[in-house]
């Protein structure tokens, strides 16, 4: 039986997580238990897949592994945002290989938007599209222009905006200009990730504050927690950078560390004084730049600063220093909200590979995987929870082919190299697209 070394302690100051009513938690696991599967990780993955082994296999018990509290990490913390376009370094793909992505991130937004509208999910999920913005007209021309080309050649809708147009629309005249897609859904991930879990069939169990801390991988499952443990057929990682932990994709997983910081809810004159249009979510052009919603509540988020974080820590005096940065920030946007604050400032850690692969797929006799989105949480964590559960029940689904053709994530150098490497790399996006903070 191997020990789990590393386990999930991210910080309790989520502002989605927040700002919403109290939820009491389902109880941890504190006896020894059987089922039929076992899903660890209640992410957009895990709880994806679980619901589908509940719809594939309905008279078969599921049970859910959560480490902390529904939306407590990584999938509950981002910029909520389900993204339907090819997206960072998908860009880079080959022409043929892009429909792929915008297939399984479309399959995933119907499946989701299907689950809010049955259960009534309360996350404030609209269709509002997405700004992708550029600070300086040198990024519009090398990378807003480039993107409009490639969805010309795919058919896809977008407006171009000038400097003034998206002053119109969003309040700030700080950027050059931008491209708007209008396939984008936005949300409060941590309300949507609660409903989903707190939503699942009646055969699905969720046990939270539960973390697996011992896995064996023999005949049958056997995952030891604090105090209980679990004897399962199947199992189904939903994991992310917590993976290598279990045993599998050793020395194939980078830890990034992004960073967010929410706004108190503007007064009505503040709301006035910004202007523009309501709920909208901007993207930026370059590593240093700064991703940006206005939410239904008249808040506004400051995503800011992408790191290496080996070891999946952040000090609450790191946080501390961080909101300032998010502050100096926002008050280069929105100079007429200067009394403006941030509430509320929050760590994540996703898993990224270096060849942009994911970990999707069997791994073991019993065991599969569906971790490794590379920042693109809500819709290939869904998708990919929904396919691995299909592919571990034998369900034939054509999208599988699909996610299994953008490859695994490959090999990465041995330690000190890849912590010095990745550091190098990101030390070096960060002076040369500097123009975008």
């Amino acid at each position: 039986m191997a020990d789990i070394n590393l386990l999930p302690q991210d910080d309790s100051t989520n502002g989605w997580n927040n700002i919403l009513p109290a939820r009491i938690p389902n109880p941890p696991l504190t006896e020894t238990v059987s089922a039929d599967w076992v899903v660890v990780g209640a992410g957009f993955a895990g709880l994806a897949a679980a619901r589908r082994l509940a719809e594939n296999r309905p008279q078969d018990r599921i049970i859910v592994l959560e480490a902390q509290n529904l939306a407590g990490a990584a999938s509950g913390r981002n910029a909520g945002f389900a993204i339907d376009l090819p997206h960072g370094q998908q860009l880079q793909d080959e022409l043929s290989v892009i429909p792929r992505h915008m297939r399984l991130a479309r399959s995933a937004m119907d499946y989701l938007q299907h689950q809010i509208d049955t259960h009534d999910i309360e996350c404030q999920w609209s269709p509002r599209g997405q700004y992708h913005g550029a600070v300086s007209a040198h990024a519009f021309r090398t990378d807003i222009e480039p993107f409009a080309r490639i969805l010309d050649q795919l058919g896809e809708p977008y407006r171009l905006l000038d400097r003034q147009q998206l002053a119109d629309e969003i309040g700030t005249s700080y950027y050059h200009g931008a491209l708007y897609a209008p396939g984008t859904f936005l949300m409060n991930p941590a309300a949507l990730v609660r409903g989903l879990g707190d939503t699942l069939p009646e055969n699905v169990t969720v046990y939270e504050n539960s973390p697996v801390i011992a896995a064996d991988y023999g005949d049958k499952i056997t995952l030891t927690t604090p105090h209980g443990g679990i004897r399962a057929q199947q199992l189904i990682l939903g994991t992310g950078i917590y993976t290598e932990a279990f045993g599998f994709y050793k020395r194939s997983l980078l830890p990034i560390v992004l960073s967010a910081s929410l706004s108190r809810s503007l007064t009505i004159e503040e709301q006035k004084a910004l202007g523009g249009q309501e709920d909208w979510g901007l993207t930026p052009v370059g590593m240093p730049g700064v991703t940006l919603r206005y939410t239904q509540d008249h808040r506004l988020l400051i995503r800011h600063k992408v790191e290496y974080g080996p070891g999946c820590r952040r000090s609450d005096a790191y946080r501390k220093r961080l909101r300032l940065v998010h502050q100096e920030r926002f008050r280069d946007r929105f100079p007429m909200l200067p009394e403006v604050t941030m509430e509320y400032t929050w760590t994540g850690f996703v898993c990224v590979a270096q060849n942009q692969g994911h970990g999707f797929g069997k791994v073991a006799d019993n065991v599969h995987s569906a971790i490794c989105q590379n920042g693109i949480g809500v819709t290939k964590g869904t998708i990919s929870g929904v396919l691995a559960a299909d592919l571990a029940c034998g369900r034939d689904n054509p999208l599988i082919p699909d996610l299994q053709s953008l490859g695994t994530p490959n090999q990465l150098p041995p330690q000190p190299f890849l912590g010095l490497g990745v550091r190098a790399n990101l030390a070096w996006r960060h002076w040369t697209e500097r123009a975008e903070k």
